[in-house]
């Protein structure tokens, strides 16, 4: 599990409530179902006109990966294609078709498998890249589905206040529970931003850090797959990739950095 979003999540909406309760505040207050209905009920509607319902459907696998601490293989790519470039060296690369039998990613597999075809270096670069951009622009629309969430919250937020003071402004014979029903309007508003500014955008947020990642260990893939089928020196490879391990954008990124550094001290070619 990532705990940075649940903690964050968590504690974003905790210390808000926190801050109320001392000023004095009822916790009741804050929960009101007409002023949820409006907003995350209008979110979801703004949300649905928004995108097909054919990307819709990925919403639960786009959560899960807010919540998933994933490491994208970065330690097995690195083991396998320093591993595929010393037999290469020893062997020559049609040795390395036995070998894809013991490769789990789909990416790596198909990049090793344009190499040992004979493929032109120009080729599968491209191939490669166009593999990258697909998979991005794929990345880019659950990303939206959240910003566009995040966007169209605080409006509802508004909407339901309105709805809420035009309400009170019609019933204005009973005064006794006219600052009630202000408050109550007002929580519309609340609801709005808040689930915008701690929900919406910071998973919209964690799934760009995440899409980042795991474009960076394709982008090593890609290079080591290239170095691999110009015969570059398995210690020239090895320098290569720590370079991209030690670039990418996640924390996952330093710690096979770490690991791999550890490994390094000790391997020989």
């Amino acid at each position: 599990m990532d705990l940075s979003t649940s903690i964050g999540i968590i504690a974003g909406i905790g210390f808000l409530v926190a801050g109320f309760l001392i000023e004095g505040g009822n916790i009741g207050s804050l929960f009101q179902l007409s002023a949820a209905l409006i907003v995350f009920g209008g979110t979801i509607g703004a949300v649905v006109t928004s995108f097909p319902l054919k990307e819709l459907q990925k919403v639960p696998q786009w959560f899960k990966l807010a919540f998933t601490d994933k490491s994208f293989g970065i330690s097995e790519a690195y083991e396998t294609l320093i591993r595929f470039a010393e037999k290469a060296r020893r062997e020559g690369l049609l040795s390395l078709e036995q070998e894809l039998e013991t490769v789990e990613d789909r990416f790596t597999k198909q990049g090793m498998q344009l190499v040992i075809d004979g493929t032109d270096p120009e080729i599968t670069r491209e191939i490669l890249e166009s593999n990258i951009a697909v998979m991005e622009k794929r990345h880019r629309v659950g990303i939206s589905v959240f910003e566009a969430a995040g966007g169209y919250a605080p409006t509802m937020g508004i909407i339901g206040t309105v709805m809420g003071l035009v309400h009170v402004l019609g019933n204005l014979s009973d005064p006794n529970s006219l600052s009630g029903s202000i408050a109550s309007a007002f929580l519309a508003t609340l609801y709005g931003i808040g689930s915008a500014n701690l929900i919406w955008l910071p998973i919209a947020s964690k799934l760009k850090m995440k899409d980042k990642a795991e474009v960076s260990a394709m982008e090593m893939v890609l290079d080591g797959i290239l170095s691999i089928q110009a015969g570059e020196n398995p210690s020239i490879l090895k320098e290569k990739l720590k370079t991209h391990i030690g670039n990418m954008p996640q924390s996952k990124g330093k710690d096979a950095e770490d690991n791999l550094n550890m490994d390094a001290e000790g391997a020989s070619i």
